[in-house]
């Protein structure tokens, strides 16, 4: 049970966890890639369409791509609070906003998971 209307509102601190939490998960992924790219040899189709096979390279990049939409909401909705002030404005930003964001999500689902 709340104990106050505050406990709803947003986390400055876990805001701030989990910008940098996406962040270490988004380079470990860059790493990731790098290593195929240096190790890989000549990449043409086929090498590509075989690493994006992989049930890890998908697991991996699907979690890449979460990591990018969390770290991009967390970001542009502080953005929207500190400058967008009117709420009826924000509130219709931030609609678009996780309405472009899930457009991605499942873009990159049903794209990945078809390979």
């Amino acid at each position: 049970m709340l104990k106050s209307v505050s406990a709803c509102r947003r986390n400055g601190a876990y805001d701030c966890l989990l910008q940098r939490v996406t962040a270490v998960i988004l380079l470990f992924y860059s790493l990731y890639l790098l290593g195929f790219f240096i190790f890989s040899g000549e990449i043409n189709y086929y090498v590509w369409l075989d690493f994006f096979s992989g049930i890890l390279t998908k697991a991996l990049t699907m979690l890449a791509l979460t990591c990018v939409l969390i770290h991009g909401w967390t970001g542009l909705w502080q953005v929207l609070t500190d400058y967008v002030r009117p709420l009826v404005l924000r509130a219709a930003c931030q609609l678009v906003i996780i309405s472009v964001l899930l457009v991605y999500f499942f873009s990159g689902l049903f794209i990945l998971w078809r390979v």
